[in-house]
């Protein structure tokens, strides 16, 4: 589970159409759903630093993780 809080997540789906209400089960799968991809993507992205020979994981190792996870759909 995400750190940010619930009313940031509710946010970003209130945004996807006007009047929409969401309810606190949405927004709690929705955080998960995001988790789930953000340490997918995280972990791409560290290994393509390890690959690097770097420790460091750089915007263009997450550029490249998020167009591998993209492609992946």
């Amino acid at each position: 589970m995400s750190n940010l809080p619930l009313a940031t997540f509710e946010k970003i789906l209130k945004a996807s159409k006007q009047g929409i209400r969401v309810s606190d089960k949405a927004t709690k799968e929705f955080i998960g759903a995001i988790d789930s991809i953000a340490k997918e993507i995280a972990s791409e992205a560290s290994t393509l630093a390890e690959h690097a020979n770097r420790k460091t994981i750089m915007d263009s190792d997450v550029k490249l993780a998020v167009r591998k996870f993209m492609e992946k759909k």
